[in-house]
């Protein structure tokens, strides 16, 4: 068998049957249950003319947070990179002492 699971979410007050593997269903519910919260907020803080709006900041605020995310881990590397680097520095001058 397949793993597939046929889902409805709602999403801004559509509702949207999927199917998906079953791996999947406990992420997407979660991330509609996000989507939606984000939406109200979005409502209740902001004058919206329709949702379209609203889902186009929803968009762009899931959008920008792994964006963040991807340049965050780029400098933890590059940061984790320099210390290497200094550490190997600082043990071959220890070792040559």
């Amino acid at each position: 068998m397949d793993d597939k699971l046929k889902i409805k979410l709602s999403i801004a007050d559509r509702v949207y049957p999927l199917t998906v593997d079953l791996s999947q269903e406990e992420g997407l519910r979660s991330a509609s249950k996000k989507i939606d919260a984000m939406i109200k907020q979005f409502e209740e803080n902001y004058a919206v003319r329709d949702k379209q709006d609203v889902l186009a900041m929803c968009a762009l605020q899931f959008a920008s947070q792994v964006e963040q995310k991807q340049v965050d881990s780029s400098i933890d590397s590059k940061d984790l990179e320099r210390l290497k680097k200094i550490n190997d520095l600082l043990f071959d001058y220890l070792e040559k002492k």
